[in-house]
């Protein structure tokens, strides 16, 4: 079980999950910026998070193990992140991902045809900016922070529980015996 700052540090990572969504789905829709396919895909984690947070205060069993899938999760996150801004600033090339609106449906010619011809949004194109920087920016930046929080946590509930079970001796702790003894 985890102490109370571990569940504190989890319910921040799940708020922050939630208005990231909350926020990309209120620029594309509220104020009508189209993202690219990478811009979708970098949401994922962040849904994929709300499920594994609400996951370990639901069942409360194997929270070691849910917390490292956190860790990959935003692991995932930063690399897409880091990618899409290589893209942006000009690092890489864009990938075919970029330029497909749908991998889910099976295309005929004449939809691809269609698809192509159709103007659809880059992901070297940076469509919406906070103080000058990409949300693929505060994306990285974001992951990167949640990663190390994430593994703290999960480096310290580890040594608390070792502590706990007297694995290694806290030098600290005197046992009842060595003070009779002294």
């Amino acid at each position: 079980m985890f102490n109370l700052k571990a569940e504190f540090y989890l319910k921040i990572i799940f708020l922050f999950s939630f208005i990231a969504l909350i926020s990309a789905f209120f620029i594309e829709y509220i104020l009508g910026h189209q993202p690219c396919n990478l811009c979708l895909i970098e949401r994922i984690p962040y849904g994929l998070s709300i499920m594994i947070i609400m996951a370990i205060f639901l069942i409360r069993k194997n929270q070691k193990f849910l917390v490292m899938l956190l860790i990959l999760t935003f692991i995932f996150s930063f690399a897409i992140s880091f990618y899409h801004f290589g893209i942006e600033q000009g690092f890489f090339q864009e990938s075919s991902v970029c330029g497909v609106k749908s991998l889910t449906e099976s295309f005929t010619k004449e939809d691809l045809l269609k698809q192509l011809s159709e103007k659809t949004v880059s992901c070297k194109d940076v469509t919406f900016r906070i103080f000058g920087f990409s949300l693929t920016t505060f994306n990285m930046v974001l992951s990167l922070i949640l990663i190390i929080l994430l593994s703290n946590l999960l480096i310290v509930s580890t040594l608390t529980a070792c502590g706990k079970k007297g694995n290694p001796a806290r030098p600290s702790e005197v046992t009842e015996t060595e003070q009779a003894a002294s």
